[in-house]
């Protein structure tokens, strides 16, 4: 009887050794609840741009919706892109390039021209996501909030904000996908420019949300400065969107964490 309660006493403190080495449970990421608030303008959900503004805008955007809703469901999507212009310009200027890296890669962009966060927000509450819910993509790439505005000292936290609900949105929707957060790039000639200041203060809250398991983090923007943080007008002649030749590098650039992110579900 002493022998087995010496045992038991051992195996007691084993146990509570082993449940003080134990590391602590890790805080959840804030993208893993799909609530978020719709008190700021970067998460009120809204079509681009109302039918009482402009008519025939509203009504091509309405069909770029349906058309994106379609491409979703209609075929089988390893990889999705989504964001603004930007991104948009992959099927335009960028397309001989998109063609050289995703054309045999089952790859979607649903980039809209002009979006902000709210916009496609509006998208993705709209069933824009709906058609994968029975196969999520493997990777969902993401870059958007550079056309957001607002109070210039509330932007960049409300922009973020707006970031992190299209996360919860994503991820809400297609859970087994992984999702590339890429800091939106910079704006403007110089670093002393308001917007590239805004983009940079917004990356600089986003990045925050990566756990490099589901969400991952990839920063190219360096690939269209100059030395002196100058924009590369050969790269992205306006300042703020890329040519071919800046689609090309983007695509180099961003190839390898693609290529793993693919390859490693």
């Amino acid at each position: 009887m002493k022998h087995s309660a010496t045992l038991l006493s051992c195996m007691f403190a084993l146990c509570g050794l082993h449940a003080a080495a134990s590391p602590p449970t890790a805080e959840p990421m804030p993208w893993e609840n799909p609530a978020y608030e719709t008190t700021i303008r970067a998460t009120q959900a809204e079509s681009r741009p109302g039918p009482e503004e402009d008519p025939n805008s509203w009504t091509a955007w309405l069909r770029h919706h349906e058309d994106r809703k379609r491409w979703c469901t209609e075929q089988e999507v390893d990889l999705l892109m989504v964001g603004d212009s930007i991104v948009f310009g992959w099927s335009r200027v960028g397309r001989k390039v998109w063609d050289e890296f995703y054309g045999n890669r089952k790859a979607v962009n649903i980039g809209s021209s002009g979006d902000r966060t709210y916009h496609m927000l509006w998208h993705f509450q709209n069933g824009g996501l709906d058609g994968m819910k029975d196969r999520n993509p493997k990777l969902v790439v993401m870059m958007i909030g550079t056309n957001n505005r607002g109070i210039p000292e509330l932007h960049g936290h409300d922009t973020a904000y707006g970031i992190l609900a299209l996360l919860k949105e994503i991820h809400a929707k297609l859970p087994e996908s992984k999702i590339l957060l890429m800091p939106i790039f910079p704006r403007g000639d110089t670093p002393e420019d308001p917007g590239r200041l805004r983009n940079d203060q917004i990356n600089r809250i986003i990045r925050s949300y990566v756990d490099h398991e589901t969400v991952h983090w990839l920063d190219v923007g360096h690939v269209f400065l100059d030395g002196a943080g100058r924009i590369n007008r050969e790269l992205m002649p306006d300042g703020l969107h890329p040519n071919e030749q800046g689609y090309r590098a983007w695509g180099r650039a961003m190839e390898s964490m693609v290529e793993e992110l693919l390859c490693n579900e």
